[in-house]
């Protein structure tokens, strides 16, 4: 994933000396209304387990596998009639979602439920026949933030892979996309950078649930690593929601927002990852604060070393980025910057904001940042933007880059993605 500054931090006070109120960060309320989606699970549960009914079950899943109701997809699944779930899997970050970024998870056990609990962030991220052993059908549940570097996605593909070479069936419990189902953006993926940051060639804002995402992996040749034999007879079920449409962003879903990673505990960081993540990627821009606490303005939140916030407005706000508001803010601790808020979603273009960011870093230092990466951290840079031809562009150019003609260019691209991704579409809009 994007590395995340200061990951373990919580919301820095905003303090509203040069604009405005402090940004709100979702939070759940005492009498949330009853939410407008069932997610996968939920209707697993409705139509009575059929999918692993009579089956020894594996369970792939992470904190935010919860039902509608706050219902952890593990409990549910240990007390549903004729199901069998003997050993779970749990993605980076762990079962519980509370590691740090790109840090190995162990083998555990779950003392909560004695189960089992079989890293897929450790040792191996693939699924061994040893620990698929003894399961003929693997739950997934993850919750995907709809962005292409958000690694939840890549362990699915890998398990699905892994599970159909031993002939274990997969059942994807389907979850919203936060960002919509409308949306698609940025660049997308050349084949030779395809890695555990980006194992699908989409868009980066690509606009499909994680089981819309699943079925076009299993339909479209070459988007899985498969003998012709899994190939042919692996078998792939997709539980679908109700009442999501693809016009849907999370607030419009009533459902709460439950932490997918450290650097994802709202909504607001979910929305923020593709808006800001590949421009803290590299160079000196980073997001959110050194302050502890609870929560954290990530990916919201920027600031830039000895640039004071009303500098950082005005550069970002002559960029003129459709859909985007930019607010200068003090913290506490002395740190200036700007909050980012979306104040036309259908405008915007979630990703431009990194690349202007990339070149007003550019402009800013004293040396092109991106052409002095070391080699490793080059590779790293590129698997993440995706494109290389523009990676290599930047270096040579630097502030004189044009980034509205690439913008544009990947905006072409999104758009013939997602003429062709209908497809694989589970609901409309």
């Amino acid at each position: 994933m994007l590395r995340r500054q200061f990951i373990g931090w919580a919301p820095p006070v905003l303090t509203g000396v040069l604009l405005g109120k402090t940004p709100s960060v979702a939070a759940a309320a005492p009498g949330h209304p009853k939410p407008r989606v069932a997610l996968g699970i939920d209707v697993l549960e409705l139509n009575r387990f059929a999918q692993t009914q009579g089956r020894s079950v594996g369970l792939l899943t992470h904190a935010a596998g919860q039902n509608s109701r706050g219902r952890k997809t593990v409990d549910i699944l240990r007390r549903a009639p004729g199901v069998r779930l003997v050993k779970l899997f749990g993605p980076e970050h762990g079962i519980h979602g509370d590691l740090p970024a790109n840090a190995p998870v162990q083998d555990t056990l779950d003392r909560r439920t004695g189960l089992s609990v079989h890293s897929l962030y450790g040792k191996t991220r693939r699924p061994t026949p040893e620990m698929l052993r003894g399961l003929d059908t693997l739950v997934i549940d993850l919750q995907d933030i709809g962005a292409r570097t958000y690694t939840y996605v890549t362990c699915m593909k890998y398990a699905i892979e892994a599970c159909f070479e031993a002939g274990v069936r997969v059942v994807v419990l389907d979850r919203p996309n936060p960002l919509g189902g409308l949306k698609v953006d940025g660049p997308g993926l050349d084949e030779k950078w395809l890695s555990y940051v980006g194992a699908f060639r989409v868009p980066y804002v690509h606009g499909l649930t994680i089981g819309e995402l699943a079925l076009a992996a299993v339909r479209t040749p070459g988007w899985l690593k498969l003998s012709p034999a899994a190939a042919r007879n692996g078998r792939l079920e997709v539980v679908k929601m109700r009442g999501w449409r693809r016009a849907m962003r999370w607030h419009d879903t009533g459902l709460l927002w439950r932490p997918t990673s450290p650097g994802i505990p709202n909504v607001e960081a979910a929305e923020g990852y593709p808006l800001t993540g590949l421009g803290c990627q590299a160079g000196d821009f980073s997001h959110g604060s050194k302050q502890a606490g609870k929560h954290a303005y990530f990916f919201r939140f920027i600031h830039y070393p000895k640039k004071k916030a009303l500098e950082l407005e005005r550069t970002l706000r002559a960029r003129n980025i459709p859909g985007l508001g930019v607010s200068p803010w003090r913290l506490r601790d002395g740190t200036e910057g700007v909050y980012l808020t979306i104040t036309n979603w259908h405008a915007l273009r979630p990703t431009e904001t990194s690349f202007q960011m990339m070149q007003i870093s550019c402009q800013w230092a004293a040396k092109n940042p991106f052409a002095a990466l070391p080699k490793g951290e080059r590779e790293t840079a590129i698997k993440h933007i995706g494109d290389q031809a523009f990676f290599d562009e930047l270096c040579r150019k630097g502030a004189a880059i044009n980034i509205a003609a690439w913008v544009n260019r990947w905006r072409r691209e999104a758009l013939a993605f997602q003429q062709w991704s209908r497809k694989h579409w589970l609901y409309e809009a």
